[in-house]
């Protein structure tokens, strides 16, 4: 029994190291420190700088022991393994208050501070939806905390390729601060994918802003972009062709009905832009600007778009028709689209062959997500055409809305288009389509 003992024990003993490591990204901070415990060689192999690359810290703000011991790991964490930090992520799940607020910002300050003056890998960082402008972010904690922010970011400039502050929800000044902070000290920033979608709070009319558009002309490498229509100008465009036009591949747009959205930006804008930047795609996200006259001034013909997502949110104005859109204003693109979202609230609007038109025109789309009132036949259309090949779908998602509580017959039919076209779903459509009850 002895002797078996010592030959379990042998053979973990001559575990590659490789393996080890394997084994040990999948654990637990709590299971890596006992793993640890092991032996040296566990205890040795568990400081490896593969182990301590990418890291998620979650803060939470509700009072509890292990939340309490999330901020004490949160710095343990940071001054044994920040020299081998590449990516980190901090989320912050729950609903805040002014406690919690007050503790992170303190917390925040000295991972930031040990991060800054260990770590000379950092190449992402990633902290959504501080919520800046809620009322439990008091002045002076927040005024310190985006501080401290910008003392980091200005000490990472060198490093960093991805910045996501998405839903930050700043000031214009502080904003551009932040920003700013990335080429402190080359007054030129090497940065390539930032996510700014939702970083200035609702209502500002970034575009008109000098201070903005001379924080952005020091990016000068950008490939990824992603932010609010209500940054958008004629100057903007501009200055991402002058600055990154050789590196720029996409811009993601989100167009919310709270931000500013109906300033002038012309074609021409546009047309220089794609013009210099061959690789660009520009991806469109409207959440409730689903009238014709506003999508008209934003979507021009000049745009290289490549995805559109409208959501009514189960919002409707009165007199609001979404057929006009889909038969002049999206027929556009039809060289170009490859994914197109709706979701409406078109309750007394039949929209099939509308529909089924502008899918059939757009020559290169392939991913098909719609949450409407349709006929259940639509479906049956659809892969009719896909069969024939006069599209060319490979994803079709499909939530069909329907007054009736009860759904089961138009659930039958689903089934019986669904085995008329088995052959061609199995083989070569990422699939699913519902009814769903309104009411």
């Amino acid at each position: 029994m002895e002797d078996d003992s010592e030959s379990e024990q042998s053979s973990w003993a001559y575990l590659p190291d490789i393996c080890l490591r394997h084994v040990f990204h999948w654990l637990d901070d709590r299971d890596r420190s006992q793993a640890a415990l092991v032996c040296r060689k566990w205890s040795w192999v568990m400081c490896s700088g593969s182990l301590w690359r990418s890291r998620t810290i979650t803060f939470y703000s509700r009072p509890s022991q292990a939340h309490t011991l999330e901020f004490q790991s949160a710095l343990w964490y940071v001054k044994k393994f920040g020299k081998y930090l590449e990516h980190l992520e901090i989320k912050l799940p729950d609903p805040y208050n002014t406690a919690f607020t007050q503790k992170f910002q303190v917390t925040m300050k000295d991972l930031l501070l040990h991060l800054g003056k260990c770590s000379s890998r950092l190449d992402s960082l990633i902290i959504e939806y501080l919520e800046l402008d809620r009322y439990f972010w008091k002045d002076v904690v927040r005024a310190r905390f985006i501080k401290s922010l910008a003392t980091f970011l200005k000490r990472m400039s060198k490093h960093l390729d991805y910045l996501n502050l998405r839903g930050a929800r700043v000031t214009l000044e502080e904003g551009c601060e932040l920003l700013n902070s990335l080429s402190c000290l080359t007054n030129e920033s090497f940065i390539s994918k930032i996510n700014i979608e939702d970083f200035f709070s609702f209502h500002l009319p970034v575009y008109r802003s000098p201070l903005f558009h001379q924080t952005m002309s020091k990016f000068h490498h950008l490939v990824i972009l992603t932010f609010n229509y209500n940054c958008i100008s004629d100057e903007l465009l501009d200055i991402l062709r002058e600055h990154s036009a050789h590196s720029l591949c996409t811009l993601n747009i989100k167009c919310h009905i709270q931000d500013p959205h109906r300033q002038v930006v012309w074609g021409m804008s546009w047309a220089n832009l794609a013009k210099k930047a061959p690789k660009l795609n520009v991806n469109f996200f409207f959440e409730r600007v689903m009238e014709h006259d506003h999508l008209a001034r934003i979507l021009l013909v000049e745009i290289p778009v490549r995805s559109i997502s409208l959501r009514s949110k189960y919002f409707s104005g009165p007199g609001w028709t979404m057929r006009p859109t889909l038969t002049n204003l999206l027929p556009a693109y039809w060289r170009v689209l490859k994914k197109l979202t709706l979701e409406l609230n078109n309750d007394h609007e039949l929209l099939d062959d509308e529909l089924l038109q502008l899918i059939l025109s757009c020559k290169r789309l392939l991913f098909l997500e719609v949450w409407a009132f349709l006929s259940v036949t639509f479906i049956e259309r659809l892969l009719q055409n896909r069969a024939e090949g006069k599209c060319i779908l490979t994803t079709l998602k499909v939530r069909i809305y329907t007054a009736q509580q009860e759904t089961s017959e138009k659930a039958q039919l689903l089934d019986d288009i669904y085995r008329k076209f088995k052959y061609l779903i199995d083989s070569e459509l990422n699939y699913f389509v519902i009814t769903y009850p309104m009411e």
